[in-house]
C-alpha cells in the first residue's frame, strides 16, 4: 500500500464522518425525525424527560451544531449508571479504558519508539516496497541494540495494561455489589430457575412435586413456585385475537365514514370470530388444561435472598441430573421459546452451533482473502492483468488499494454478529443476556481468526510465498517486514471502522429511509411509533474489543498507529453515549456480567502482543530479548488467574454475604414480605402464554395473569 492509498482511505474517512455527523446535527432537529433519533426519549417509560426540537420554520433548525458533543462528557457515571445501568457504563468504560491506555502509549510511542525506528539504517531488502517500514520495527537492524528499548517499552505496556485492567475489574466488581442492592426489588433476587422437574408419582403433575419437594427440604425458607407451560397454541391465539382487534377496529373506522350495510356484516363476522377465539383462550387457560401443559421448569420464590442465593448454588437431588437449580434470570430477560427446550437436546443444539460458526468462519475466509488481493495491488496486477485498467483514471488506483479493501471487510463484518446472534439462539440459553454474552465471544474469536490473522496472512505470507521459495535464506527478513507492512491495512482499518462506522451508526441512515418508505407506503395515515431497539452489546463489544487488540499488537511494532486509536475511542465514547441517552432501550440488566468477558480479550491481545514480540526479537537475531520476554507471558497469565479467583466468583453467583445485608436492609425498612410476594407472581406476569385477555367491547387490557403462585 502506497502513502497516496493510505491518504486516499484517510480522506475519504474523514470526509465521510464529517458529512455523516453533519447531516446527523441538522436531522436530529426535525420532528418527524424524532422517532429515529429520540426513540429511548419517547418510549412510554422514558417519556417524563421533555425534547428540545424546533417545531417551527426557523434557521437554526436547519443549522448543524456541536452541542451534542460535549454532553458525552459532561455526564457523570453515576447518572448513566441510574439510567442505563450497569451494562451500558462497563461498555462506557471500556472506551475510556481504551483512550487512557492508547493515549500513554501513542506519548511513549512518538517520545521513544518512533525516534529510535526512524534514525536507523535497516538491512531489508524489501524496505522501498512498505512505506510504513520507517517508522516500525522493521527498520531496526538484525542484532541491534536499540531493541532493548522495544522491549523496555513492551514490559512497561503489558504492566499497564494490566494495572488498568486490574483497576477496572476490581472498581466494576464494587459497583456491581453496590447495584445489587440498589435493585433489592427485583424478582430475580428471591428466585431459583429449576429444571428437569420429575412427575409426582401420586398426582401426576410437575407442579405438584416442586411444592412437595423444596416444602420438605426448604421447609422454613419455601414460599412458593410458578411453573412454566407448552403454551405455543396460546400464544397463537393470541397473536391471532390481536390481529383481529386491529382488524375490528380498522372496519369500525371505515363503517363511521361509509355507513354502508355491507360493513355492518363484516363487523359482525370479525366480532364473532373474536368472541369464539377468546373463549377458547379462556378455556386454554384453566388450571385444569394448565396443568396437562406444564414443562419441567418452574420458577421457585423463596423467603429471603439468602436462601434463594443457597439453593441455587446447593445440589438439591440426590440424582443430579434432577432439580438442577441456578439463579433465574430477571422476567424481562428470560427467553422463554428456549426454556421449553428439553434438556437433553441442550448438548445437541450446542454441537450443532459450533458446528455451524465452524462453517461460517470458513466461508468468511473467501471475502477476506479477497480484500487482501485487491490492498495488494502490484501482485493483483500480476495474478488478474485486467486489474491495470484503473490505472488509466487519475487517483483511482489510490481509493482501490487504500479505501475498498478495508470498506468491504466491514461490510462484510456487519451480518457477523447477527449471525452469531442467531446461532447463540439457537444453542438454548436461558436468558437473552446469555444469548448476547455467548454471541460476543463467538462474535470476538470470529473476527480475531478471520479479520486479524487470515488478513495477516493472506496478505503476507501467501503474498511472498514465491519470495519464500526462491530465496529460503530471507524467511526471517522478508516475515519481519511482511507484519510491519500490515499496519498500513489495520489502520485504514482502524479509520474505517472508527471515522465511517461510528458516524454511519450514528446517522442511522437506514431507518431514516425506512421510514420515509413507510409513511408514504403502508404506513400511510398511521400513527408513527418510535423505533425502538435493544442496545447491540454483542455487537458493539466485540468490535470494540478487536480494535483494543490489533492497537495493542502494534503498539511496539508500529506505534504510529496509535494516535488513531485514541480517536477512534473517543469517537465511539461520544457516539455510543448518544445512543444510550436518545435511542436505544435498556431490555434487561446483568449488573456488570459482561465485564469478565472483556477483560478475558483483553487478557488475549496482551498474550498475542508478547508473543508477537518474541516472535520478532527472534527474527531480529536478539534471542537474549526473546528469552527474556517469556517471563512476562508467564507473568500475564499468573495475573488471570488471580483475576479468575479473586473477581470471577461474585460475576458468576450471588454471594450470600451481600444477600444477607440486602434482606437486613429490607427487613429494617419492612419491605421484604413486599418484594417477595411481588417475587412470587413476576414471571407468571411475563409468561407470554398466560397474558390475560378481555372481550373486544372491554375498555381496559388486563395484563394479569389467571394463575396465582400456587395454583396447583
Amino acid at each position: 500500500m502506497t502513502p497516496e492509498s493510505l491518504l486516499a482511505s484517510a480522506s475519504i474517512n474523514i470526509g465521510l464522518a464529517v458529512v455523516a455527523l453533519w447531516l446527523f446535527s441538522v436531522l436530529k432537529k426535525q420532528p418527524r425525525n424524532a422517532v429515529v433519533y429520540y426513540a429511548r426519549r419517547l418510549s412510554d417509560r422514558h417519556h417524563h424527560r421533555p425534547l428540545s426540537l424546533h417545531s417551527s420554520l426557523c434557521l437554526p433548525r436547519f443549522l448543524p451544531s456541536v452541542a451534542w458533543i460535549p454532553r458525552a462528557f459532561r455526564v457523570p457515571e453515576d447518572e448513566i449508571l441510574s439510567r442505563h445501568g450497569l451494562d451500558a457504563l462497563v461498555l462506557i468504560r471500556l472506551f475510556k479504558f481504551g483512550i487512557r491506555f492508547f493515549l500513554l502509549c501513542s506519548l511513549l510511542g512518538a517520545s521513544l519508539l518512533l525516534p529510535v525506528d526512524y534514525y536507523n539504517e535497516s538491512d531489508l531488502p524489501t524496505r522501498k516496497e512498505y512505506s510504513m517500514d520507517a517508522f516500525t520495527i522493521s527498520n531496526i537492524s538484525r542484532g541491534s541494540n536499540k531493541l532493548w528499548v522495544h522491549f523496555s517499552c513492551l514490559w512497561f505496556i503489558s504492566f499497564y495494561a494490566l494495572f488498568l485492567s486490574h483497576k477496572e475489574y476490581k472498581e466494576i466488581l464494587v459497583i456491581r455489589l453496590q447495584q445489587m442492592k440498589e435493585l433489592r426489588h427485583r424478582a430475580d433476587q428471591f428466585t431459583v430457575l429449576v429444571r428437569q422437574v420429575p412427575l409426582c408419582p401420586e398426582h401426576n403433575t410437575r407442579g405438584c412435586a416442586v411444592d412437595h419437594f423444596f416444602s420438605k427440604h426448604h421447609r422454613f425458607s419455601y414460599h412458593s413456585h410458578q411453573m412454566l407451560y407448552d403454551g405455543r397454541d396460546l400464544e397463537y391465539l393470541l397473536g391471532k385475537q390481536k390481529k383481529l382487534k386491529k382488524e375490528l377496529e380498522d372496519k369500525r373506522h371505515t363503517d363511521m365514514l361509509s355507513n354502508g350495510s355491507q360493513e355492518h356484516k363484516h363487523i359482525s363476522t370479525s366480532e364473532e370470530k373474536l368472541r369464539e377465539i377468546t373463549h377458547m383462550i379462556y378455556h386454554l387457560q384453566s388450571e385444569t388444561k394448565l396443568r396437562e401443559k406444564e414443562l419441567p421448569v418452574a420458577f421457585v420464590t423463596f423467603k429471603s435472598r439468602r436462601n434463594a442465593a443457597l439453593a441455587a448454588q446447593t445440589q438439591q437431588h440426590s440424582n443430579p441430573l434432577e432439580l438442577i437449580t441456578e439463579m433465574a434470570p430477571e422476567p424481562r430477560d428470560v427467553s422463554w421459546r428456549n426454556l421449553a427446550i428439553p434438556q437433553n437436546f441442550l448438548p445437541l443444539n450446542k454441537i450443532g452451533v459450533i458446528l455451524a460458526a465452524a462453517l461460517l468462519t470458513i466461508f468468511f475466509a473467501i471475502p477476506v482473502t479477497a480484500v487482501q488481493g485487491i490492498a495488494k495491488y502490484e501482485k493483483l496486477k500480476k495474478w488478474f492483468p485486467p486489474a491495470m485498467a484503473i490505472e488509466f483514471i487519475p487517483g483511482l488506483s489510490s481509493v482501490v488499494t487504500g479505501y475498498l479493501p478495508s470498506a468491504i471487510l466491514k461490510g462484510f463484518m456487519y451480518i457477523i454478529p447477527f449471525a452469531m446472534l442467531g446461532l447463540a439462539y439457537l444453542g438454548g440459553s436461558i436468558c437473552k443476556s446469555n444469548e448476547e454474552i455467548k454471541a460476543c465471544n463467538m462474535v470476538f474469536y470470529f473476527l480475531m481468526g478471520n479479520v486479524f490473522f487470515l488478513s495477516l496472512i493472506s496478505g503476507s505470507l501467501l503474498d511472498e510465498i514465491g519470495e519464500y521459495l526462491t530465496h529460503p535464506r530471507d524467511i526471517p527478513s522478508h516475515l519481519a517486514a511482511a507484519v510491519s507492512a500490515q499496519a498500513e491495512f489495520f489502520m485504514t482499518y482502524i479509520l474505517t471502522d472508527g471515522l465511517s462506522g461510528f458516524s454511519l451508526e450514528i446517522l442511522q441512515l437506514g431507518l431514516i429511509l425506512f421510514d420515509i418508505i413507510r409513511s408514504y407506503t403502508y404506513g400511510r395515515g398511521k400513527e408513527r411509533t418510535p423505533y425502538l431497539f435493544s442496545f447491540p452489546y454483542f455487537r458493539v463489544i466485540p468490535t470494540v474489543s478487536l480494535s483494543i487488540m490489533i492497537g495493542m499488537i502494534y503498539a511496539v511494532v508500529a506505534p504510529l498507529m496509535l494516535p488513531f486509536l485514541v480517536g477512534y475511542f473517543c469517537l465511539g465514547y461520544i457516539v455510543y453515549f448518544n445512543q444510550m441517552e436518545d435511542v436505544y432501550e435498556t431490555t434487561y440488566d446483568t449488573c456488570g456480567r459482561f465485564w469478565p468477558f472483556i477483560h478475558h480479550y483483553i487478557f488475549v491481545s496482551i498474550i498475542l502482543m508478547q508473543i508477537t514480540m518474541v516472535g520478532l526479537f527472534g527474527l531480529k537475531s536478539k534471542p537474549s530479548a526473546a528469552i527474556a520476554t517469556v517471563p512476562l507471558i508467564l507473568i500475564t497469565i499468573a495475573y488471570n488467574e488471580y483475576c479468575k479467583i479473586r473477581f470471577l466468583p461474585s460475576f458468576k453467583h450471588f454471594p450470600i454475604q451481600t444477600a444477607v445485608e440486602i434482606d437486613e436492609e429490607d427487613e429494617k425498612n419492612g419491605e421484604m414480605e413486599t418484594h417477595c410476594v411481588d417475587a412470587a407472581t413476576a414471571y407468571n406476569r411475563h409468561q407470554p402464554c398466560l397474558e390475560r385477555v378481555s372481550s373486544a367491547e372491554s375498555s381496559t387490557n388486563l395484563s394479569q395473569p389467571l394463575l396465582g403462585t400456587d395454583s396447583i
